[in-house]
């Protein structure tokens, strides 16, 4: 994730428990966040020293402090999982067993147009699926209604076949369509311009609270 020159929230404000680490090299102020209990949400822009030679990335404007960002990540101890997106594998079977393999917990995340149906057969090996609720690219889009369907769809599979296994959406969440998908059976909630808009941690205290209320009343 950029931190934007004049943000709209300030990250020097954060809420309890959170802090944001810096990400150098980039072109952009990049940073990661890291939860009080040491879940780390990076960058996606944090490739490998291959990639970076190979292609000869231009918007990295510091190669020896890219570099080192790298090794921080790599030695980091924490809570970390990749995700893979269906769309894009070849092989998602095998791009699944490599980051098993590591040591790191399993996603695999689905555009809109893609049915659950085409990563029902992975779910056993997966520890979250992320249901894209907007086009993948950019923000501020609104949220596809279709995809209600589909996050309910998913969570009948995980309670019938009893799975330990997370859904999370990502895209036009706010404070209506948070609603929409938590009772569709999402337990993981991705939020851009609903947090950025305005004071992010008076933003992140609301959604905290509005989520709490939603739990109660679905439990």
């Amino acid at each position: 994730m950029a931190k934007a020159s004049n943000p709209t929230g300030n990250l020097d404000e954060l809420p309890e428990g959170l802090e944001y680490i810096k990400l150098g090299g980039h072109f952009f102020d990049m940073i990661g966040i890291k939860t009080s209990d040491d879940v780390y949400f990076l960058a996606d822009c944090v490739f490998g020293e291959n990639i970076v030679k190979k292609y000869h990335i231009s918007f990295i404007y510091n190669v020896d402090e890219f570099l080192k960002t790298l090794d921080y990540v790599e030695n980091l101890e924490g809570k970390l999982f990749i995700p893979s997106h269906a769309e894009a594998c070849e092989d998602l079977e095998r791009a699944i067993e490599l980051i098993r393999d590591a040591g790191v917990k399993v996603g695999v995340s689905i555009k809109p147009a893609t049915p659950v149906n085409d990563i029902s057969h992975l779910l056993e090996d997966v520890d979250m699926v992320l249901i894209m609720t907007v086009q993948p690219g950019f923000g501020g889009q609104k949220y596809i209604s279709e995809c209600t369907e589909k996050i309910q769809e998913l969570k009948e599979i995980i309670d019938k076949e009893e799975l330990d296994v997370d859904i999370q959406v990502d895209g036009g969440i706010n404070e209506e369509t948070l609603v929409t998908v938590m009772e569709a059976g999402a337990n993981l909630d991705v939020a851009g311009s609903y947090v950025f808009n305005g004071n992010l941690a008076d933003n992140v205290r609301k959604i905290e609270v509005q989520m709490e209320k939603i739990k109660s009343k679905l439990d």
